[in-house]
């Protein structure tokens, strides 16, 4: 009669504790490794909340977002009108990530090349260059219904420490995905005048929107007192020309 509760307890001690980890170290980096090989179960390395609306609700679950500035109207018509972007772009998604996801893709990479690939030799210099730095957790919020391609530059980011200080990102890029939504998007097309050694072409020089991508940010929570395994607010203001900001809860001790 006991043995299924030593084996539950068995499986219990031999996960791995979750928590976001700042700086890669060998368990760690044997779990991910031994993940992407199919050696163990995969470890999670990454938080995603889902902030589609369905049925007029989150797909992450009600109360996914909260209003941060702006009032209750701000969140209510958002989920009135998800798809009305006249009044800004709506954030589709938030993912959270740090060392231990980056070195799952170096994992796979090898896995895929027929190469073995250990902690050691995960931790070695090459590849820890190739990661993002120590102590930096990631972000990246995809967005959509982006007027233009500038308007990417409006978008504010802040994580909220504890003592309620608003921590800005160290650094802030964006992945090379960006298009026009489906049937909503369009191009401006030039022109230019043909030589005798160069044929007439079109040449796509701006895109209108609106437009979907994702922007990408990075933080150092640990600077700012936030520990590896605590929820943390993640305050977000798009683009538009209004007060409206939110709030969502990035729980750390979710992934490695």
């Amino acid at each position: 009669m006991r043995k299924p509760v030593l084996l539950a307890l068995t499986l219990l001690l031999s996960a791995p504790a979750l928590a976001w980890v700042p700086k890669l170290e060998e368990t760690t980096a044997k779990n991910v490794i031994d993940g992407a090989y199919g050696r163990r179960e995969p470890v999670p390395t990454y938080l995603t909340l889902d902030l589609n609306v369905k049925d007029g609700q989150f797909a992450s679950g009600p109360g996914a977002v909260k209003v941060f500035d702006g009032g209750e109207k701000c969140l209510a018509d958002w989920l009135a009108a998800p798809g009305d972007f006249a009044a800004g772009s709506r954030p589709a998604a938030v993912t959270v990530s740090g060392q231990a996801d980056q070195l799952y893709f170096q994992a796979v990479d090898a896995r895929d090349n027929f190469q073995v690939l250990s902690a050691e030799g995960a931790l070695g210099a090459d590849l820890t260059a190739k990661r993002m730095a120590e102590g930096l957790l990631r972000v990246d919020v995809n967005v959509r219904g982006l007027p233009s391609e500038k308007a990417r530059d409006a978008y504010l980011l802040r994580l909220r420490a504890p003592d309620g200080k608003l921590v800005a990102p160290v650094r802030k890029s964006f992945v090379n995905d960006w298009k026009p939504m489906v049937g909503a998007g369009s191009t401006t097309a030039v022109t230019p005048p043909a030589t005798s050694t160069t044929p007439a072409t079109t040449v796509n020089t701006a895109v209108k929107g609106p437009l979907e991508g994702t922007l990408v940010y990075y933080f150092e929570p640990l600077k700012a007192g936030i520990g590896a395994s605590d929820k943390v607010e993640l305050l977000i203001r798009t683009e538009a020309d209004t007060s409206c900001a939110y709030s969502v809860t990035l729980d750390l001790g979710s992934f490695q």
